[in-house]
């Protein structure tokens, strides 16, 4: 619920195989907001953001709104997974990370969550709703002039 009033959302998770590549755009279509998600503990699930998942978005649907969302959020400070992204020279994605990827790609905003904890998860869901009734992307940048 937004504002009092109660929404119904369909979620269509799609494989992220590249044997998928040419059917995932099949389910695009009416698309009002996407969720596109990366694991705060993945950094390469984090670069899959700018390098994979933005630009098919943006190249079949360029003026549908979405939400980069960082999942896993419980295991940020979990010491084993720390110790494992250590061991490999990398660390956890920071929210300011996440906040500045947004803002590059032009997210509607950046939230995140843990489905485990629950944490921030009704938020997504929310943000998710308040970007479908954002005007589109390309309707905002055009800038009328009367002669």
């Amino acid at each position: 619920m937004i504002g009092g009033e109660p929404y119904t959302l369909e979620l269509c998770d799609t494989v992220g195989q590249e044997d998928y590549d040419r059917f995932r755009p099949l389910s695009f279509p009416q698309t009002a907001v996407f969720l596109v998600c990366f694991s705060v503990v993945s950094p390469s699930s984090f670069e899959n953001v700018k390098e994979k998942w933005q630009p098919e978005i943006t190249r079949h649907c360029p003026s549908t709104p979405f939400l980069l969302v960082g999942t896993k959020i419980d295991l940020r400070d979990d010491s084993t997974v720390i110790d494992r992204l250590h061991r490999d020279n990398q660390k956890p994605i920071t929210v300011e990370q996440g906040e500045n990827l947004a803002k590059e790609l032009e997210a509607f905003k950046y939230v995140e969550c843990s489905a485990l904890t629950q944490e921030g998860l009704k938020n997504v869901f929310d943000e998710a709703i308040l970007a479908a009734f954002e005007p589109p992307k390309l309707l905002q940048k055009i800038k009328c002039k009367l002669l």
